[in-house]
């Protein structure tokens, strides 16, 4: 549902007889709902707001707060829940358990829920009905990870023996609702950018990984007050482990591991095959606060690079610091010394081997820089797993295919003439790219030099000639009055959206930055005489895809010819494959060269 950019046509303010119209139909189609679950989803003092878009989808979002509730038709007969809702009343509608952690990067990933992945209760699958509206979770974990409605009934399910589709996902962690939201955060430390796992804050030496509709009940924060910084402040960090009873692949971590097989000159207990569990919590503070330190340093030795920078603190924990810890060690802050990642951080700040910073919107401590000069860092040798030399060639070859297929893109913007003078006035270089966060740090640095933030209200800030120019001039029509307030959820993407796109594209050691929005890849399938079928496929240079590479390793994999020819009055080719091949063609693009599914618009002409 939320695969694709749409921009909203309009946002209004709900009125009092539709707020009440909403619950009642939230009543309806949620019988789990209490009403003290919907005053704490929809504050009865706070206002609401409708975004109506292009494509009938209506969101429902609290003043200063999140969205909570989306319909697909605009009509109130099929409304659900965002995660952020399911975040705050985890209990408001029944979930399918995944069977593991490692599933859910399918799901996050823009794929609909099959019965395979699911973990059946001792008690049997529940009953359910088609077009039921359920939500996804992950053992061990409470927060929910996607919503969406059944497929067929559990009596049909039982009959096709468990196969097949058993949800067809409409929302999910990480799609584009997600990821519009100013100041989205995660509920618990357990939620990655690729995938999620159980909650490590409800991990113990006895915890049952046999997860049961009724683990699944446990309730989050009813306040909805979790916040991203307060997640990483209290982090109480484990490795992930998810089952392996899903028949479904998963990637291969052996690269990540390869790292971190242990940390120089740290004893630790023995965890052998048999394995205490408790030995896992018999570290000493001490220990742990030595364990933390070359966890560091090893990340800033192996997997940290200065490009990298700045990152957030969470970002350094989870995708540095964390997999730098030895095999079977927990490694959690809180039984430190420091108790939070922020102190920890600020310490080795102090100590002069890493530069952080606290960001006071996003509340969140930043690493801006790293000191290789220092003692600590020149002094540390950092592990390595050796490696047969046999076995070098394959892995170098390997490592050099994953190169050539992982994809990274990236939005950023440039300073436009309407808001150059809030970068000059500032200190920010006006000819540099920034993405849209920093670009939104950038004006409210200019927020809070010139104190415009109104004293009665927190929420509001006030134009003064300078800012108004920079989001008004030249956008609104004449003989109309210029605003002289705005709400600070709005300053951010209305100054974004006054600044020149561009998109940065990077495959392997190969980057591009082009002006303008990034185009997606279309694939077309039409009739040719003879009643044949033939796919059409361009834009993949946007990609960094060569067209006459693709077509060959296509006709390969297809078994079918393939041809390249020139678009007529336009740069770039197209790719011409014989047979109706539209979904293996776009699933391969996903799976072999990292395209995101929102970037890939599909065809079928020869659909009736």
């Amino acid at each position: 549902m939320f695969k694709k950019a749409v921009e909203a046509k309009s946002h209004q303010r709900l009125s009092g007889a539709d707020r009440k119209k909403l619950k009642r139909s939230i009543k309806e189609k949620f019988p789990r709902a209490s009403d003290s679950d919907l005053d704490v989803l929809l504050p009865p003092k706070a206002e609401i707001t409708v975004s109506k878009f292009q494509n009938r989808v209506h969101v429902f979002s609290v003043e200063g707060g999140f969205p909570m509730f989306f319909d697909i038709d605009g009509r109130s007969s099929e409304i659900y829940p965002t995660v952020y809702a399911l975040w705050v009343v985890p209990e408001l509608l029944p979930c399918f358990m995944l069977k593991g952690g490692e599933v859910s990067r399918f799901i996050i990933g823009g794929a609909d829920l099959m019965f395979p992945g699911i973990n059946v209760p001792l008690q049997g699958l529940p009953s359910f009905v088609a077009g039921e509206t359920w939500s996804v979770k992950v053992p061990g974990n409470p927060a929910p990870i996607a919503v969406g409605s059944t497929t067929m009934s559990s009596t049909e399910a039982l009959k096709a023996g468990l196969r097949g589709k058993a949800l067809r996902i409409t929302h999910y962690y990480r799609d584009l609702l997600w990821e519009t939201v100013e100041g989205r955060y995660v509920p618990n430390a357990g939620f990655f950018e690729d995938a999620v796992f159980e909650d490590p804050s409800l991990l113990s030496p006895s915890h049952n990984s046999d997860f049961t509709e009724v683990d699944c009940e446990t309730s989050i924060d009813q306040q909805g007050n979790t916040k991203r910084s307060e997640v990483v402040e209290s982090m109480d960090v484990n490795e992930p482990q998810a089952e392996s009873s899903t028949a479904l692949a998963t990637p291969n971590d052996d690269a990540a591991n390869e790292v971190t097989e242990g940390v120089a000159d740290l004893k630790l207990p023995d965890t052998g095959s048999a394995g205490d569990p408790n030995d896992r919590h018999s570290l000493s503070t001490a220990d742990i606060d030595l364990l933390l330190d070359k966890c560091l340093l090893q990340a800033l030795h192996t997997t940290l690079k200065d490009k990298d920078l700045p990152m957030p603190g969470s970002t350094l924990w989870s995708n540095h610091v964390l997999p730098c810890r030895p095999s079977g060690i927990t490694l959690d802050v809180k039984k430190s010394s420091y108790k939070k990642l922020s102190k920890w951080l600020q310490a080795k700040s102090s100590s002069g081997l890493i530069s952080v910073k606290e960001d006071k919107y996003k509340k969140e401590v930043i690493l801006f820089s790293v000191n290789r000069n220092h003692a600590d860092y020149s002094s540390f040798k950092p592990e390595k797993r050796p490696v047969e030399k046999s076995d070098q060639p394959s892995v170098q070859s390997a490592n050099e295919i994953f190169s050539s297929k992982t994809l990274e893109v990236a939005e950023i913007y440039k300073p436009s003439v309407p808001v150059n003078s809030i970068f000059s006035s500032v200190g920010a270089d006006t000819g540099k790219l920034y993405s849209a966060s920093e670009a939104s740090d950038t004006v409210f640095k200019y927020i809070e030099k010139e104190n415009l933030v109104k004293p009665t209200d927190k929420s509001i800030v006030v134009l003064d000639a300078m800012l108004c120019d920079a989001l008004f001039k030249g956008a609104i029509k004449k003989g109309t009055t210029y605003p002289t307030e705005i709400h600070k959820k709005d300053v951010g993407p209305t100054f974004v959206s006054r600044m020149q796109p561009h998109h940065v594209v990077t495959r392997g050691n190969e980057s591009v930055v082009r002006k303008g929005a990034l185009k997606t890849i279309q694939l077309m399938t039409e009739r040719r005489q003879g009643n044949k079928k033939v796919t059409k496929l361009s834009g993949m240079e946007t990609f960094l895809i060569d067209a006459e590479a693709l077509a060959s390793e296509l006709q390969k994999k297809f078994a079918c010819s393939t041809s390249v020819a020139e678009l007529p009055g336009k740069k770039g080719h197209e790719v011409l494959v014989q047979g109706g091949v539209i979904d293996d063609l776009a699933r391969h693009l996903i799976e072999q060269y990292g395209v995101p599914k929102r970037y890939i618009e599909v065809l079928d002409k020869t659909k009736k």
